[in-house]
């Protein structure tokens, strides 16, 4: 495929181990880029990723889709006005439940190279939880922290214009799926310049869904993937909230046209490298932490 010519861009959403290799080749041979996030499997490759980008001509755009979202454009425009007074604290949050009983079959081995497959990971038997689950083993993937933090962070870098945590604290635990590397009920929190980042999420609960609360001093504006709603201080409840706006379609759509737009143009797209490098960071010092004893520095 890479050889072909008439293949002006490729689509990468292969398990995370994948990400930066797969990228680097797309990019030596002239292709354009989506890659999805997290974009890095490992601290080390941000550099890497952002060499290959950056030393050619070659469009990348990152699969962080809030940056296209109509409503999540609007709400960054609030929060850099400062229509909430100073944010101090910025609330994450992300449940799933992986305990529903979704549709699937048994994957055909016969169809399958699973050498192939495990890559740069270490040589280990294949079984179908990690295949069909690889995002919560460290071979493969991150966990919750590359998986539904680094979208969350990435708003977060973007709308207070700081992407680089200096610290970070965290607690995992395996509770439900002892099976895993990587824990299904997790407490964290990060440490930048001027505000904090918490996060908290579980795999065995969907109530809630995702989403993001900006603790400001004259308001709180909270979003998610349907809408944002905005509620002012000192303001009597029943005149609250005192603004919402909803969204009418996936930002995906848009995210992945201002992509083929790019590519036409050769315009910086809304999610350049570093935008992906640096959510990915801060999912890799989150899981630092957890590695070491629950509290971890940036080097950064």
């Amino acid at each position: 495929m890479l050889d072909n010519k008439e293949v002006d861009a490729v689509i990468i959403a292969s398990p995370d181990h994948w990400h930066v290799t797969m990228a680097a080749d797309a990019l030596k041979a002239g292709k354009d880029v989506y890659l999805e996030k997290p974009v890095t499997h490992t601290m080390e490759e941000g550099e890497t990723l952002s060499k290959a980008v950056r030393s050619g001509k070659q469009i990348l755009q990152c699969g962080m889709q809030q940056r296209s979202w109509t409503h999540f454009r609007d709400a960054v425009d609030l929060i850099q006005a400062g229509s909430l007074g100073r944010v101090v604290q910025v609330r994450t949050y992300w449940w799933q439940n992986y305990q529903r009983n979704w549709p699937s079959k048994p994957v055909d081995q016969q169809g399958l190279d699973w050498k192939r497959w495990l890559g740069s990971a270490p040589d280990q038997p294949f079984t179908d939880e990690k295949f069909s689950h690889w995002r919560w083993y460290w071979n493969f993937g991150g966990g919750a922290m590359t998986d539904l933090f680094t979208h969350w962070i990435d708003v977060v870098h973007w709308a207070m214009k700081a992407d680089q945590p200096k610290q970070a604290c965290m607690i995992g635990d395996k509770y439900v799926f002892e099976q895993w590397d990587c824990p299904d009920t997790i407490q964290a929190s990060f440490r930048y310049p001027g505000f904090d980042v918490v996060y908290e999420g579980m795999m065995s609960s969907s109530i809630d869904d995702g989403g993001l609360e900006f603790r400001g001093t004259e308001a709180t504006l909270k979003i998610d993937r349907g809408e944002f709603t905005v509620y002012r201080e000192g303001v009597p409840r029943e005149q609250n909230p005192v603004l919402t706006e909803h969204s009418f379609r996936d930002g995906t759509i848009d995210h992945m046209a201002n992509f083929f737009d790019c590519i036409k143009s050769r315009k910086e797209p809304n999610a350049p490298v570093e935008t992906g490098v640096a959510a990915a960071h801060a999912g890799h010092v989150g899981n630092l932490a957890y590695h070491h004893g629950g509290q971890a520095w940036s080097k950064s």
